[in-house]
């Protein structure tokens, strides 16, 4: 229990968040809950193609608590050809309890149009503004309306990443919990991974999956 309490800790107290990022769904084995699947060995698997992000993705979660290892240690070009049972074996043999694993299910794209703003201050005169504009000079033109912006309305696009991750239990060879994140404005993939850690721990929470703070 004081080890989840510890990497909970560590989670939230990350610095910074590179997106904005809400949990769309999640499920969890109603007969066990995470806290008591007491893990001691966790393999972290991040599966995206590009395998710099792969690694940034795990080195950040491994980094948060020792019990997580990155599984490109583990599960490399080395590992490739081997069979699922043979790639299972390894992990059984390192004495691995858990995974971890995160990948992005789709992105979605959102357009929505931002409107235009004015901006401006009345110099003049009220007699000139009840009275007309018309028989009065540039300066009294000038007084009432200077200065006075429009910055035009434009469209913008969105672009939102889902991405699953989901916790396995070997001992029990199921899995026990999955959620499904909605991220925006990702710019840097360790942080993005901090904001999607911090979303399923509270979801984790309100479950009952893992003990309140």
């Amino acid at each position: 229990m004081k080890k989840y309490l510890i990497l909970l800790i560590v989670i939230l107290s990350l610095s910074s968040c590179g997106s904005n990022t809400t949990i769309v769904n999640s499920w969890r084995d109603p007969k066990i809950t995470v806290a008591q699947e007491h893990f001691k060995k966790v393999l972290v698997v991040a599966l995206v193609k590009d395998e710099a992000s792969r690694r940034i993705a795990e080195n950040r979660i491994a980094a948060s608590n020792p019990i997580f290892k990155t599984s490109y240690q583990y599960l490399n070009e080395t590992t490739k050809q081997l069979t699922q049972e043979q790639k299972l074996k390894i992990l059984q043999d390192e004495n691995f309890d858990g995974v971890v694993t995160m990948r992005l299910v789709s992105t979605e794209k959102e357009t929505t149009y931002v409107p235009g703003s004015y901006t401006g201050m009345y110099y003049g005169g009220f007699d000139g503004l009840y009275s007309g504009m018309y028989g009065y000079g540039f300066g009294n033109w000038y007084g009432m309306y200077s200065p006075a912006f429009y910055d035009p309305g434009y469209y913008q696009e969105t672009t939102y990443y889902m991405v699953e991750t989901n916790i396995f239990s070997l001992k029990e060879n199921k899995l026990i919990w999955t959620g499904t994140t909605r991220s925006d404005y990702v710019t840097d993939v360790g942080q993005t991974v901090d904001a999607i850690m911090q979303a399923v721990v509270k979801e984790m929470i309100k479950d009952g999956s893992l003990p309140p703070k």
